[in-house]
């Protein structure tokens, strides 16, 4: 394959440190997962266990998690890099790190208590601990400020029921961040609250959802809580403002979807630029066509395009002066392009596109979690354009 295009736009964004991180973590999933996910995904495996301690002796899981804390010290922009260089092999490894990250520890570092915080932020950082966050319902998807799981409040305590589905990283998840309605007539965006939840609890059922064709080795389950009992010490965050903690968590992980779609792109325009140099057609290489150099000249404009803005936003979402608009239109601008440029790399390479040896085809499907994750792009457009309409924002539905 012929030298990393990511690469040369990555080296002129970034510091020397963070460019040393993000070759380092493209380093083992080049050499120790690329010639391994296809007999993975053959025999419909998850992320193997030994690929998850590596990346939490790597430091991964902790990367924007603080020192003091057992984390690397980092920012939101280091784990965007770290979902970049492993999306590039393998959407699914990437999710498994960055969702444990993004929905699982920082939410905890951001609104938990200080025993929270230090009882699982150590073991969350190190990857010895994973928390998956339970928000979507099977009856419940975009209208995620009204869930049907409700937390009942008992005496001093809650009891927990409903169903939780789409759950990343259930398989793994030692507890489960549960948004659960606790105030049926608060108003609106004040109505639930998140708890943490062990999943070994009586009354928690865990089953991993079948027949998914989109990542594959990622672990996406199920969990109902019957009856679960709760304490008021394992509020996530403040009673009734488990919306906040939500949108919170959500505004990261959006920027991580954008680089999981990026990564994807970049897979594939290495791939298009090496097959239609060697590929011989009517007398020559494909590539010399107007029309397959336009495939690739525009795969490289909005890879070089949409890492520019990633980077950029990484810096304000740590200098907490991001925009939720901001990060919910570089994912749908970023995941709505690569899917319509991974179709058009997939024409241009023809047939063999369709062998799963080939790559393009895994990268094509995962791309289409990237428009419906962390918020559906149909729904997140409402939300990005109420700042366009100001004076008739409360009427956008």
């Amino acid at each position: 394959m012929t030298s990393k295009r990511m690469d040369h736009y990555l080296e002129s964004l970034l510091v020397e440190e963070q460019f040393d991180l993000y070759r380092a973590i493209s380093r083992f999933a080049d050499e120790e997962l690329a010639d391994q996910l296809l007999a993975w995904e053959r025999n419909k495996m998850l992320v193997p266990d030994d690929v998850i301690e590596k990346l939490g002796e790597m430091g991964v899981f902790g990367l924007p998690i603080p020192e003091s804390y057992g984390g690397q010290g980092g920012g939101l922009t280091d784990l965007l890099l770290a979902g970049l260089a492993l999306s590039y092999q393998s959407q699914s490894v990437a999710i498994t790190a960055g969702a444990a990250v993004s929905l699982g520890a920082t939410p905890v570092f951001l609104f938990g208590t200080e025993k929270q915080k230090s009882e699982h932020l150590p073991d969350l950082a190190s990857g010895k601990r994973i928390f998956a966050f339970g928000l979507s319902e099977p009856g419940r998807g975009s209208d995620a400020a009204n869930p049907e799981v409700v937390a009942e409040q008992v005496g001093e305590g809650f009891v927990i029921r409903g169903e939780k589905c789409w759950i990343t990283n259930a398989a793994w998840a030692s507890h489960i961040v549960v948004h659960a309605l606790t105030d049926a007539n608060g108003r609106n965006g004040h109505r639930s609250s998140c708890f943490i939840i062990p999943r070994d609890r009586e009354g928690v059922h865990y089953q991993e959802m079948e027949g998914k064709t989109v990542w594959p080795l990622s672990s996406t389950g199920s969990i109902v809580f019957d009856s679960v009992e709760a304490t008021s010490d394992e509020i996530l965050g403040e009673l009734h403002e488990g919306f906040y903690v939500m949108a919170t968590a959500l505004n990261g992980g959006r920027l991580f979807v954008a680089a999981l779609a990026l990564g994807s792109l970049a897979f594939a325009l290495d791939k298009v630029r090496g097959y239609v140099q060697q590929r011989d057609q009517f007398g020559g290489p494909i590539g010399r066509f107007q029309r397959v150099q336009d495939v690739v000249f525009e795969m490289d404009l909005v890879l070089e395009r949409n890492l520019t803005w990633m980077i950029e936003l990484g810096k304000r979402y740590d200098q907490k002066t991001l925009e939720r608009e901001q990060a919910a239109k570089l994912k749908i601008d970023t995941s709505r392009a690569a899917s319509r440029l991974l179709q058009d790399a997939m024409e241009v390479c023809g047939g063999v596109s369709a062998l799963d040896e080939f790559g393009l085809a895994r990268h094509a499907a995962d791309l289409f979690v990237t428009r419906v994750g962390e918020g559906s792009n149909r729904a997140l457009m409402t939300q990005a354009v109420r700042p366009l309409l100001p004076d008739i924002a409360d009427q956008l539905q």
